[in-house]
């Protein structure tokens, strides 16, 4: 007599689907590229100190040469030399910092979960040993670049109108100023920049520096450079050559002709896509970092707590 009441309730109850819904990968990526901007505050707060010092020092030097000078003050030439270089000047320490920043994140990013023995606790959760790695890998070639010109060119806006303030009733055109520093055209150069060099460029660097934070059971920071100080003294010892360390500064200071032949006057030249990427080194480089990826994600899946 009840059978059919209590296969009745079954059907409405699978019918009402109790099976939790599938998350997306996408959506597993997101949330694990922000648990790493979450844990590690020191890849936004490293460069917005960088920034917040240089433009300290760029206020105490516009007060200085507004004393310094008279009504006259400079040329439009000048005006545009002067800014360009200290825009040059501030875009080059935030990116430093970043990249500086995005090597000890790299160094920390597994090891530290060994270390603090939180590996235990990702590793219960429904997300896979290559998503987790991929979205440390993210951080730095993605986010760490997009973070830092994003503070850059908030930096040089400020930078702007500071300088717009100050001069302002010293006999200086301003509209004339902010027209020959040409803002949206330098912001698109370093954008281009930031996403080839310090992204596309750097992830072979990066690559090495997550596998060896899987693997290293101490010091990552002695294993990871180490190996390369030691091939570059044995090459110039035993064959007096220098080609490995040759290797390394080239893939540090960024591809030839991508911004050695940037200048003030053709900046655009540098947007163009096929002088970055008909260069073999790019592709070699890339390809070394997806093995570095592969070695790191196999790692993490064996290694335990340390």
């Amino acid at each position: 007599m009840n059978t059919q009441p209590n296969a009745m309730n079954e059907s409405s109850i699978q019918s009402q689907g109790t099976e939790p819904a599938a998350v997306s990968a996408l959506r597993v990526m997101y949330w694990s590229i922000r648990r790493e901007i979450w844990e590690n505050r020191a890849l936004y707060i490293a460069p917005l100190a960088a920034a917040a010092v240089f433009l300290f020092g760029f206020a105490i030097n516009l007060a200085i040469m507004r004393r310094s000078i008279g009504a006259p003050l400079l040329s439009p030439a000048q005006q545009q030399d002067l800014l360009m270089e200290r825009y040059e000047f501030s875009a080059s320490l935030i990116m430093g910092i970043a990249f500086i920043v995005g090597i000890f994140y790299s160094l920390d990013a597994l090891y530290g979960e060994r270390r603090d023995r939180s590996i235990l606790f990702w590793k219960s959760l429904p997300v896979s040993d290559l998503t987790t790695v991929l979205s440390k890998l993210i951080v730095p070639i993605v986010g760490l670049p997009l973070l830092s010109f994003t503070i850059t060119i908030a930096t040089q806006f400020i930078m702007l109108v500071m300088t717009s303030v100050v001069l302002l009733g010293s006999g200086v055109n301003i509209a004339a100023l902010w027209r020959e520093v040409s803002f949206l055209h330098f912001s698109l150069v370093l954008l281009y920049h930031v996403l080839t060099v310090h992204g596309l460029y750097y992830a072979p660097i990066y690559g090495w520096l997550l596998m060896v934070s899987a693997w290293a059971p101490r010091a990552p920071f002695i294993w990871a450079f180490l190996p390369p100080f030691v091939i570059c003294g044995v090459e110039k010892i035993a064959f007096n050559k220098t080609h490995f360390c040759t290797l390394l500064g080239e893939r540090l200071t960024g591809p030839g002709g991508t911004m050695a032949e940037n200048d003030h006057t053709n900046n655009f030249s540098t947007l163009i896509p096929h002088h970055f990427f008909s260069e073999p080194g790019l592709w070699i480089g890339l390809a070394i970092a997806a093995i570095f990826l592969a070695v790191a994600v196999r790692l993490r899946r064996y290694r335990g707590p340390i």
